[in-house]
C-alpha cells in the first residue's frame, strides 16, 4: 500500500483543494465526480454488502472533521494510528482521516495478507508516538488473544486505546481483554455516521440518539450527506430537523437507559419460525455462553413446514446438542437451532466482519 499517496489524496479532499475520493482496498485513491455528488463531499464509502446491495455513502468534509474532533476529545488526545482494516471501509478510512487531521503518519499492516497475530505485532513495533491507537473488529481481537505470544500481549498493552466495533463482541472475548489489561473501547456506528459515534454506550460530543419504534436513530454533525445515486434510499433513511440537525435512521434495534445506548441487533434479524418470533442476536448471545464456542453466526433457513428454521454456524468444539439445550433453556424450544454447522472459521469480508450471506448459503445447504 502506498500510504503516503493515499494520505496526500485524502488530505486534499478534506481540505477541499482536491476532488472527493473513494479508497480502494490497496489504498489507491479514485477521484469521484459522479452526478449527484453532494457539495462538500470528501470521501465515498461503500457498505460491506453483507446483507444486501452495497450503498455508496457520501461523507462530507465537515462531518469527518466533527467525527475526528469528537473522537480525539473522548480519547484524550491525538496520536499515531495502526491501520489494521481495509481503507475502503469506514473504519479503515477513519484511521487515515484522523491521522491526516492530527498531522501524524499512521503505520499500516500488510492488508493483502490474512490478518495474523504475528503480522499485527510486527506492525505495532513500527509505531513511534507515545500515544498509540488502533481500530479492530472482534474477529481480529479473537485471533490476537487465542493462545497469544508474550510479544503480542505486550504490543496490545502498549496501545492507549483499542477501538472495537463492526460487530457484537462476545462476553468471553471482552473478559479476555480485561484479563490482559487491554484498554478497550467498544464503538457503535456505521458508514452513514462516519463510523463509530457511540463509545461504550455513550454518544460522542455533539452526537444525539433517539429511538423510533425501537429503531435506533442517530443525529448530529457526523451524519453523512446521503447515498450517491440513490435519492429514494436517502429519503428513507436521512432527515433534518427544522434547526438543521441531520438524522440517520439505522436498521438496528436498541434501548436507552439514562442516556446509555444498548444495541439489541438488526431489525431484520428477527426470525419467524412456526409463527414464533426469535431474535437471532439473542440466540447468538446464548450460544456464546457455551464453553468451547469461539465464534457464532445465527441465520434463518427456508423450511417447507416451519417457513423458517433457526440455524447457526459455530467455530469451536462445543457439542451440537449442548448448544441446542442451552438455547432452549434460555429462549424456549422455537429458538433452538435445528442445524448446527461446525466450521474451522467463519468466512469474512475484507473489512473483517463475518460474511453473513456466505454463511446463510452454507447453512441452507447443510439444512438440505
Amino acid at each position: 500500500m502506498d500510504l503516503d499517496a493515499a494520505c496526500t489524496a485524502l488530505a486534499a479532499a478534506l481540505a477541499g483543494t482536491g476532488p472527493a475520493i473513494e479508497l480502494a482496498p490497496d489504498g489507491t485513491a479514485v477521484p469521484v465526480r459522479a452526478p449527484g455528488l453532494a457539495p462538500g463531499t470528501a470521501a465515498v464509502v461503500r457498505t460491506s454488502g453483507s446483507t444486501g446491495t452495497p450503498k455508496a455513502t457520501m461523507l462530507g468534509r465537515a462531518a469527518l472533521a466533527a467525527s475526528t474532533a469528537a473522537t480525539a476529545a473522548r480519547l484524550g488526545g491525538e496520536g499515531q494510528w495502526l491501520l489494521a482494516l481495509s481503507p475502503n471501509y469506514v473504519a479503515g478510512l477513519q484511521v487515515l482521516v484522523r491521522s491526516v487531521h492530527a498531522g501524524s503518519r499512521p503505520v499500516a499492516m500488510d492488508l493483502s495478507a490474512r490478518f495474523t497475530a504475528a503480522g499485527f505485532t510486527q506492525a505495532a513495533a513500527a509505531l513511534t508516538h507515545r500515544f498509540r491507537i488502533t481500530s479492530l473488529v472482534p474477529t481480529q481481537l479473537h485471533r490476537l488473544l487465542a493462545d497469544p505470544a508474550a510479544e503480542t500481549i505486550k504490543a496490545l498493552r502498549r496501545f492507549d486505546t483499542i477501538l472495537l466495533g463492526g460487530a457484537r463482541a462476545p462476553q468471553d472475548l471482552l473478559a479476555a481483554a480485561r484479563r490482559h489489561g487491554l484498554k478497550l473501547v467498544r464503538t457503535y456506528g456505521m458508514s452513514e455516521t462516519c463510523g463509530g459515534c457511540v463509545y461504550d454506550g455513550v454518544p460522542l460530543d455533539g452526537v444525539r440518539v433517539r429511538l423510533d419504534g425501537g429503531r435506533i436513530v442517530l443525529g448530529g454533525p457526523v451524519v453523512a450527506s446521503g447515498y450517491l445515486g440513490n435519492p429514494e434510499l436517502t429519503a428513507a433513511h436521512f432527515s433534518h430537523d427544522p434547526d438543521g440537525t441531520a438524522w440517520f435512521r439505522t436498521e438496528d434495534l436498541g434501548g436507552l437507559d439514562g442516556g446509555l445506548l444498548s444495541v439489541a441487533g438488526r431489525a431484520d434479524d428477527v426470525l419467524i419460525t412456526g409463527g414464533v418470533k426469535v431474535s437471532a442476536a439473542a440466540v447468538a448471545a446464548a450460544i456464546e455462553t457455551v464453553p468451547g464456542v469461539d465464534a457464532v453466526l445465527v441465520a434463518g433457513v427456508e423450511d417447507p413446514e416451519w417457513g423458517t428454521r433457526v440455524a447457526c454456524a459455530v467455530v469451536g468444539r462445543a457439542p451440537a446438542q449442548r448448544i441446542r439445550d442451552t438455547v432452549r433453556a434460555a429462549l424456549g424450544p422455537a429458538a433452538a437451532p435445528r442445524t448446527v454447522l461446525v466450521l474451522d472459521e467463519l468466512p469474512l469480508l475484507s473489512n473483517g466482519k463475518p460474511d453473513r450471506l456466505a454463511v446463510a448459503r452454507m447453512l441452507q445447504a447443510a439444512a438440505g
